[in-house]
C-alpha cells in the first residue's frame, strides 16, 4: 500500500514538472488575434483626426505614440533654403495581409519638419 502511495505521488511530482509555461514576447507578431489589429488601427486614425498642422514633434509623439516605422534624414543647406531636419513616422491604420506583420503599406506616414508637423498621409510623404 505504501509502495502504491510513493509510486503515485512520484507520478503527480513528475507530472508537475514536465509541464510548462510558454511566454511570447515580441512585437505584437504572436498576437493574431484580428480584434488587436483592429483596436491599434482604430485608435491611430482616431488620433490621426486629432492632428493639426504645426503641432510640435513631442505632441504629435505624445498623442500618436510609438511608431511602427520610421524615418529621418537632413538636407543640405544651399542658397536657396536652409538645412532642415526631416523625421517621418508611420502609424499602422489599415490592414492589407493577414501575415500578423506590420509593413510600411499598411501605415499612414506622419511627416515633421524642423520640429513641425508639416503633413500626414501618402501626399505630405511624396512632398518631402
Amino acid at each position: 500500500m505504501k509502495a502504491k502511495l510513493g509510486l503515485a505521488l512520484l507520478m503527480a511530482v513528475s507530472s508537475l514538472s514536465l509541464s510548462g509555461c510558454v511566454l511570447n514576447v515580441g512585437d505584437h507578431e504572436g498576437n493574431r488575434s484580428s480584434s488587436y489589429w483592429e483596436k491599434q488601427q482604430q485608435t491611430n486614425r482616431t488620433n490621426l483626426s486629432k492632428l493639426t498642422i504645426g503641432m510640435a514633434r513631442d505632441q504629435v509623439t505624445t498623442l500618436m505614440g510609438t511608431a511602427d516605422f520610421s524615418e529621418a534624414y537632413v538636407t543640405q543647406a544651399d542658397a536657396d533654403s536652409p538645412k532642415k531636419e526631416v523625421h517621418v513616422f508611420f502609424y499602422r491604420t489599415q490592414w492589407s495581409k493577414g501575415d500578423g506583420k506590420t509593413t510600411k503599406d499598411e501605415c499612414t506616414p506622419v511627416v515633421i519638419s524642423d520640429n513641425k508637423l508639416v503633413g500626414w498621409g501618402d501626399t505630405a510623404y511624396q512632398k518631402i
